[in-house]
């Protein structure tokens, strides 16, 4: 049974002269999962957040939604409990100071008398594993646990649709796999029909009854995902945002059935080529005698009350070299970076950036062509009303983003989608000219295309001499741009290694590639990897099926 309808939608923000969304028609039936995936800034935000009433964005709309054949611009039409949406960052959405609470206010917001509310709540609680956690303050929770909290708060309101706007961009992806199979249990269980969007499509298209895809505003192909990677094949860019199984299928001209998860993927492997013993030649890691960034022994807490949250942390990068940081959300991933960027000081132990205590650069003369820091909320390094006087001077570095920058001056920083965002506040602030570049989290929200051309941006300052240190969920751009990676694990590096050693001796957190090719080929971690072993090993000379 169809429970919601697009009829010829467009719509154009407030002083736009082209639409954002044009010619948007489309229907789903109770109980579907539909995936939306798209570019950056193609509009998919825009279209999530255009499906419910109460969080439309200003602008001119055009055309019909309808949810169970209403109008929901009717004005005495109310989705605010039929429809939930799970925003991309848990930190927006969260309005009260402890777990309990937060699950109450909905219900408590529409009148639900105590003893029902109790009952809903101890229910909820139970069912999403709070229980342990129900009576701590939100300030103590994980970014995994914020999130899951989000989505049982909009759960306990018992929506017919439940709305995901890149749900998972800041968890790492041992919580991001569980928080998808929460939401997949969920439409199962419960008949939820669910509409997500997400640039991690690894543990979404294989689960997914329909996918979406958006370009420049208009649906290209909606269908099931068989269909949709069939039609999207001679599209590169959109291919690189599927899950590796597709990627390698296309990478080799595979025909027939295309695979869409690892389980598939392996077979498809097995089917058609030979397995190998012999890896693929690793570069000897070299690395420069200066020492760009040194932590030695580094204790931090925040207050005395709390416990360490950096606990013996060590670490050393050298000048030129591209370091990346994995690890779960609230390890103290982040916190190390902002010691190292001079942002908190440590109790006990020395920080040093080109063999100077970073308590000894004066006057800000860290930050004067010596050190600059992303942080995760990019929205706090936009100080102008336009995206044209943020970029005053970095005009040079935003001209190399992988985007038409020209086309976002006019518009308020605010008002970019989340990968926009994240990367004109990259190209601010490369313009500092930085020695030594810390990211955190650089690819959240931003599409798979993108952050090949950041990576080939990051690559491209390595040959400039410049060191980055990044933290990052996202294993697939470590495994393409990283030179070595460091396992991050309560409060402190525990391992460290060369990229593609770091990735083949983990089990979870490494790629899909690596988990597809475990003990058949040797040394695989990305898709052109795998692909490069595949071709070598062709079971029927020239053929693949």
């Amino acid at each position: 049974m169809e429970i919601l309808k697009v009829e010829d939608l467009r719509f154009a923000y407030p002083g736009e002269k082209t639409d954002t969304l044009d010619k948007i028609s489309f229907s789903v039936d109770a109980g579907e999962f539909i995936c939306l995936c798209g570019p950056t800034g193609c509009g998919k935000s825009t279209l999530l957040r255009l499906l419910k009433k109460e969080l439309q964005p200003r602008g001119d709309i055009r055309g019909r939604i309808l949810f169970n054949d209403k109008d929901i611009s009717e004005d005495e039409y109310d989705t605010s409990s039929a429809i939930g949406f799970v925003m991309q960052s848990p930190d927006e959405q969260i309005v009260t100071d402890t777990v309990w609470h937060e699950l109450a206010f909905g219900l408590e917001n529409i009148g639900m008398k105590r003893e029902k509310i109790a009952l809903k709540i101890a229910e909820i609680a139970s069912y999403f594993g709070i229980s342990s956690w129900y009576d701590k303050k939100v300030s103590e929770l994980s970014g995994g646990q914020k999130q899951i909290l989000n989505l049982a708060a909009v759960m306990v309101m018992s929506p017919d649709v439940l709305i995901l706007d890149e749900p998972t961009s800041q968890l790492d992806p041992i919580a991001a796999s569980d928080f998808i199979a929460t939401v997949k249990k969920l439409n199962r269980e419960f008949s939820l029909t669910v509409i997500i969007t997400e640039h991690r499509l690894e543990d979404v298209i294989p689960i997914s009854d329909r996918v979406m895809v958006l370009k420049q505003g208009e649906i290209l192909c909606f269908g099931d995902p068989d269909d949709v990677v069939s039609k999207i094949r001679e599209t590169s860019d959109l291919i690189s945002a599927m899950p590796s199984a597709v990627q390698l299928y296309h990478a080799v001209g595979g025909k027939g059935k295309c695979p869409l998860d690892v389980r598939d993927g392996r077979n498809f492997i097995e089917k058609n080529f030979l397995p190998s013993s012999v890896s693929l030649p690793t570069d000897k890691y070299i690395h420069a005698d200066d020492v760009a960034l040194e932590m030695n022994k580094v204790f931090f807490r925040y207050s005395k009350q709390m416990p360490d949250v950096l606990d013996l942390m060590s670490l050393k990068v050298y000048s030129g070299e591209t370091y990346f940081i994995l690890g779960s959300n609230g390890s103290g991933k982040t916190t190390a970076l902002g010691i190292a960027s001079g942002i908190y000081t440590p109790y006990s132990g020395k920080v040093k950036v080109f063999g100077k205590n970073v308590r000894d650069y004066k006057n800000n003369s860290l930050y004067k062509n010596c050190l600059a820091y992303l942080p995760q909320d990019v929205e706090t390094v936009f100080l102008e009303n336009t995206v044209g006087e943020e970029l005053k001077d970095a005009m040079e570095e935003a001209r190399e983003l992988p985007f038409d920058v020209d086309r976002l001056l006019s518009k308020h920083p605010y008002d970019l989608s989340g990968g926009e965002k994240q990367l004109v506040a990259l190209a601010k602030v490369l313009s500092q000219k930085p020695q030594i570049l810390l990211l955190d989290e650089p690819t959240k929200g931003i599409d798979a295309a993108s952050k090949r051309r950041l990576a080939e941006i990051i690559k491209a300052l390595k040959n400039r001499g410049i060191t980055v240190v990044a933290v990052t969920h996202d294993v697939d751009f470590a495994a393409m741009t990283a030179d070595r990676c460091g396992m991050f694990f309560r409060g402190r590096i525990v391992s460290e290694n060369t990229t593609r050693e770091f990735f083949s001796d983990n089990d979870f957190y490494t790629t899909a590639v690596n988990r597809m090719t475990r003990d058949y080929y040797s040394m695989a971690v990305t898709v052109s990897d795998c692909a490069e072993l595949c071709m070598k090993n062709i079971r029927e000379e020239g053929t693949v099926k």
